[in-house]
Parts: C-alpha cells; structure tokens; sequence
C-alpha cells in the first residue's frame, strides 16, 4: 500500500477519473465535463454503442446468465462528438473515449476523428479501445466476431500510420491503403495514448505490449495477476513494460483499496457515475471529489 515510515502509511499519488454512458436521459454532458474540472478529477471517460439489435442474441458482456442490458446501452451520444464539445468547454481535464469500439469503425475516419480531437482538446485526448462483446451489432458493421482481434490490431496500427507519417500507407489483412496525406495530426507525439480495457489473456497481453501505451480492466473482473502476462509479453519482444501506464475502470471508490492500487503499481483509477439526472450524477461528483485531493501527491 505504498512506503511505511515510523508505522505510517504514505499514500501513493494516483489520478482519478470518472465515466458515464453520456445519453440523452441523464446530465449533459457538456455540464459534467465542466462539474468535473472544476472538483480536480483528471478525466472523463465516454464508452459507446453504436446501435443495439434488438434481438438482444448476445448476453450483457457476453456472459451467460447475465442480467437484461440497460436501456442507457442503446442511448449513448457518439463519444467524439461529446468529447468535442466537451473540450470546447474545458481546458484541464482529460477527455477519453472507454471504450471506443474500434474493431467496428473505419480506421481512417477514427483516425481523423481522434486527432481533430486531440488537436482540439490542445492534446487532452485519451483513446481507450476495445475489442467489444455484442456480436449482433459487430455483425451489422460487417465485423465477423472471430476476427475482431485482429481487426482492432491492424486499425490501430494504421491509425498510428496516419497520425505520425507525412505520407500514410498500410499493407495489412484487413486494412489496406495506398501512401496517403492525412491532416491534421495530434497534438501529442506518436497520437494520443492507446488504453486497451479488457481482461488480459496471453493473446490480449501480446497486443498490450505491441501497440498499446496503457492497460486498464475492469475493476472486480481481472486479477491483478495478469500483469504478469503483459510483462513476459513484453519482455518477448524486448519492450520495457514501465513503459505500459496501469489503471482500473469501474474501481470501488475506497481511499484504502485506491491507495494499495497506487502501491501495486496502478496510476489511474476511473469511478462510475450513476446513470441518473442532472442533482443525482453532481451529488455523486461531490461524494466522490474528496478522493481526488486524498490520493494525490503526497
């Protein structure tokens, strides 16, 4: 839980962010980006959904037995445009995407998407990924649910193209394009930090550590253990897994559980919002403010 001097425990600093599924039942999002600035939390996570079949084939996370999927699945405003607008109204915290479903987008669209925002933002942008679990709607994108792995590799790796090279091109798969221009580019140098949040088997660690600046599951989900996946991973192809940022979506907000986090090596944690109207979701901001200022440098 973090160094020990004379009995006392040193609170290891850690950023907190929060998340919402942004729609149009609970606060506008535009008001929570602010609301959250304003109390010191570090960032603002938005998922999405496209869309949501209604034939409801694929369980919730894709787990058997699960309870129905919330109607807020299906109402999620698209997180770039909520983002934009969210930079345009703020000027410190960071704006990401978690999760961005990037086995289902066009890569080169996203990757423009992504860079106007991070442009916009002045380099604000955070890109968590991940490879999704609704088969039904992968489907209607003409994502084959085997091959989303895959997929979400190779578009990343392009966008990396597209954002860093003069001229862009890339040879894969699934993805294919001839040298291209693509303007603008990020503000922050190699593209904005990809997050991959999701459990982390040998073939996730694998990705982690090709093309990945930062790991964040779901907290009560994964085990901590997994880390050591990622760092084989990692040493299989000589990369440093410092250099891999940690953190936990959905954390429970205890200052001890956040603080023996930080001690295990986790430098972000990202709290979950509650799905209601405008004093609900600003209450909550408040009740959970007093971590922000707890686990920071101590």
């Amino acid at each position: 839980m973090g160094d020990t001097e004379g009995g006392l425990t040193t609170v290891v600093a850690m950023h907190i962010g929060v998340a919402i599924f942004p729609t149009d039942q609970t606060i506008d999002p535009v008001e929570l980006a602010r609301a959250a600035e304003d109390r010191g939390f570090e960032s603002l996570w938005f998922p999405e959904h496209s869309h949501i079949p209604t034939s409801r084939d694929t369980p919730w996370g894709g787990n058997e037995g699960a309870p129905p999927l919330p109607e807020f699945y299906w109402r999620t405003h698209d997180p770039f445009v909520a983002l934009g607008a969210c930079a345009g109204a703020t000027s410190t915290i960071k704006l990401a995407t978690g999760i961005c479903l990037v086995a289902q987008r066009d890569p080169i669209h996203t990757a423009k998407e992504a860079a106007s925002l991070d442009r916009i933002s002045g380099g604000r942008f955070l890109f968590g990924i991940g490879y999704g679990w609704n088969k039904e709607e992968m489907a209607d994108h003409g994502t084959a649910y085997g091959d989303r792995r895959a997929i979400l590799r190779e578009n990343v790796l392009a966008m990396r193209e597209l954002w860093t090279e003069e001229e862009a091109s890339f040879d894969g798969e699934h993805v294919s394009f001839p040298p291209s221009w693509a303007w603008p580019k990020p503000t922050q140098e190699g593209g904005p930090p990809v997050i991959l949040g999701s459990d982390a088997g040998p073939r996730t660690a694998a990705d982690i550590a090709e093309f990945c600046d930062g790991w964040m599951p779901i907290g009560g989900r994964h085990p901590l253990e997994r880390w050591d996946l990622v760092v084989r991973a990692c040493e299989d192809i000589g990369r440093d897994p410092e250099t891999i940022e940690r953190g936990l979506f959905f954390a429970q907000p205890d200052e001890s559980r956040l603080a023996e986090l930080a001690g295990d090596g986790m430098s972000r944690a990202v709290l979950g919002l509650p799905q209601g109207g405008r004093d609900e979701v600003l209450s909550t901001l408040d009740d959970l403010a007093p971590l922000v200022g707890s686990l920071a440098d101590a």
